[in-house]
């Protein structure tokens, strides 16, 4: 079973004409899955996030100051490129209520499998910083309501996102209950993310060269990433879905197609049924052609169902 977590408060966020992290990014989403491909998922309404789950992985700082930013009307500028605008702070606490409520759902067992279709993306926020179009960590709320809430000891986190997720790896590097692995194009914003970079071994990271397609990949989750994943035996999956690694994506010169997307996901769902009672929290990062990004999307979503 997939459960679909979204909320159409994540449509308003506007960071303005010509952004990339655009609110056309979740309508092809959420076109994509309306298919009768995908007529079986479980749609549930996201909830907000509440302060307590966000001050696990944020500072108090950075919660009052996204909290208070949201300007009256056009935009409002955090750093070069990322921006809020009227209705960014419903988004982003729909954004990261999503990711908790998913991570509720399975645990409970009301699901096994979940798909969080929101925006903002996460994975560029830190403890104490918004960067990279992202207010919250989406996914390291997640990974934090997991222990914290559901008391788990080990909770691996998966990056397939061409960028690398530096603020995930910045505020979990010191806690081994929580693994990273990423893949991503190098050199490359953010300009992290070596493979030199292991916190306290609880960090991998899986660099792809420009024009880097699906055979090296593959091999880089076969060889490197996935065998950490299995080692480490997590209790609970969860992933920063990003489709920007798609041949057509204009960010970044990764050549996947929405083959790969599926792929990678049905080796990260073998995982977690062998190791987690199949349970797995899949949240979208990026992804910004639009046509690539549904395609992409709908094929994650395929091998999550």
């Amino acid at each position: 079973m997939l459960r679909l977590y979204t909320h159409p408060a994540c449509l308003q966020h506007d960071p303005g004409p010509g952004h990339a992290e655009c609110p056309a990014r979740l309508r092809a989403v959420l076109q994509a899955l309306d298919h009768d491909r995908h007529a079986a998922l479980d749609r549930i309404e996201a909830p907000r996030a509440t302060r307590e789950q966000l001050l696990r992985v944020h500072s108090v700082a950075h919660v009052e100051r996204i909290l208070a930013s949201e300007p009256l009307e056009g935009t409002f500028r955090l750093d070069e490129d990322t921006l809020m605008s009227v209705g960014s702070v419903e988004a982003a606490l729909r954004a990261a209520g999503a990711a908790v409520a998913a991570v509720d759902g399975v645990m409970s067992g009301a699901t096994t499998h979940a798909f969080c279709a929101v925006r903002p993306p996460g994975h560029h926020a830190t403890r104490d910083q918004a960067m990279g179009f992202c207010l919250f960590n989406n996914i390291a709320v997640a990974a934090a309501h997991a222990l914290a809430r559901h008391g788990l000891k080990r909770v691996a986190i998966a990056d397939f996102d061409v960028h690398h997720g530096n603020g995930t790896q910045a505020i979990f590097e010191n806690d081994p209950r929580v693994l990273f692995v990423s893949s991503h194009q190098s050199p490359l914003y953010p300009e992290s993310g070596g493979e030199d970079e292991h916190g306290v071994g609880n960090i991998f990271n899986g660099t792809l060269s420009p024009g880097a397609g699906s055979r090296e990949f593959r091999e880089l989750w076969d060889r490197m990433l996935l065998p950490h994943m299995q080692a480490f035996k997590p209790q609970l999956v969860l992933i920063s879905a990003g489709f920007d690694a798609h041949r057509n994506d204009p960010l970044a010169d990764i050549r996947l197609g929405q083959e790969d997307y599926a792929w990678v996901t049905e080796r990260l769902v073998a995982l977690a049924h062998r190791h987690a009672n199949g349970r797995v929290v899949s949240t979208l990062e990026g992804g910004y052609d639009l046509a690539a990004l549904a395609a992409s999307a709908s094929a994650h979503a395929g091998a999550l169902t």
